[in-house]
């Protein structure tokens, strides 16, 4: 019995020691930094461990080459992207050809701007307004023919140009020729004026006209084309007359003689073929209205109207 109680009482007084979770592992110890004295983490286990790695000879593609080219000349213009990539000598070729495509060569154009006839209280009219050119873009022989008469009846205005066109700046060009009256009193004038495109797509066709007798007069034409759709156009028109001083034989009054504008609404069944429709209003002002009422005409003229445009 006294042994039993001693046996208890010697456990008793010893610490219990703390279980160990991890009894039955093995455990490395970290790796220790020789400077520091502290343990190192442990690394990252590796993703390719045994996977056998095999080195490719292959090189790189450096994508294509680009060619520095030199700098410009002066006067030779801005640089060219394609000459970096191919070098100016090898695209001098290309460009050659294009310059004899799209430059300065001989082309044949010709339009029936107006060909209609016009349905007006007094009697009704046909009326016709053609031009034409052969020439570079830069130089040019412009024909112009219109005209007007009663249908039944010869010609009462009718006129043709032969005209010289340089062009002084873009879209614009500078005219010089002839015109000769083929009905009424046989006149010839000679011809200065500009046609070009003014700014918001305006077609402006301006002339001066100083004819064998002396008389100065003048005409200025403005049209644009307004597109309702791909095919369907509206194309408002002005036309102003305008004279240096009073013409009776051709009763024609001085300053602002004559004045129309209309509208035609035209269907491009081609490009080169429209149909239209339309209405145009004509005012004689001043000694020109006189001279209209003293032959029996109306010096204010509405007309309804109905004719085809083409161009090839």
């Amino acid at each position: 019995m006294k042994a039993l109680i001693a046996l208890i009482a010697l456990f008793a007084a010893a610490p219990l020691a703390a279980q160990d979770m991890h009894a039955g592992h093995v455990m490395t110890a970290p790796a220790q930094d020789p400077q520091a004295g502290q343990a190192m983490p442990e690394a990252a286990p590796d993703p390719h461990a045994g996977h056998e790695m095999t080195k490719t000879d292959a090189p790189v593609s450096p994508g294509p080459q680009m060619e520095t080219p030199p700098p410009p000349e002066a006067g030779s213009g801005p640089p060219r992207a394609a000459d970096a990539i191919w070098g100016a000598n090898a695209m001098a070729a290309s460009r050659d050809d294009l310059r004899r495509t799209h430059g300065s060569f001989p082309v044949f154009w010709f339009q029936g701007d107006r060909i209609e006839t016009q349905a007006r209280k007094g009697g009704d009219i046909y009326l016709w307004d053609i031009q034409g050119y052969y020439g570079t873009p830069t130089s040019r022989l412009w024909f112009k023919s219109e005209g007007e008469g009663n249908w039944g009846s010869a010609p009462d205005d009718a006129e043709v140009q032969a005209l010289y066109s340089r062009a002084f700046k873009p879209f614009w060009d500078f005219q010089v020729g002839i015109r000769h009256d083929i009905a009424g009193p046989g006149t010839t004038h000679a011809v200065i004026g500009v046609q070009g495109l003014a700014p918001y797509m305006f077609e402006i066709d301006a002339a001066l006209f100083l004819s064998t007798r002396g008389d100065l007069t003048a005409r200025i034409e403005a049209e644009v084309d307004q597109r309702i759709t791909q095919r369907l156009i509206l194309q408002p028109r002005v036309e102003a007359n305008l004279s240096a001083q009073d013409i009776p034989l051709l009763g024609v009054g001085a300053g602002l003689d004559q004045i129309e504008f209309g509208a035609r609404l035209r269907y491009e069944f081609r490009r080169e073929f429209a149909p239209y429709v339309g209405i145009e209003h004509s005012w004689r002002t001043g000694q020109g209205a006189d001279y209209a009422r003293a032959r029996g005409q109306n010096p204010s003229v509405t007309s309804f109207l109905a004719g085809i445009r083409f161009w090839f």
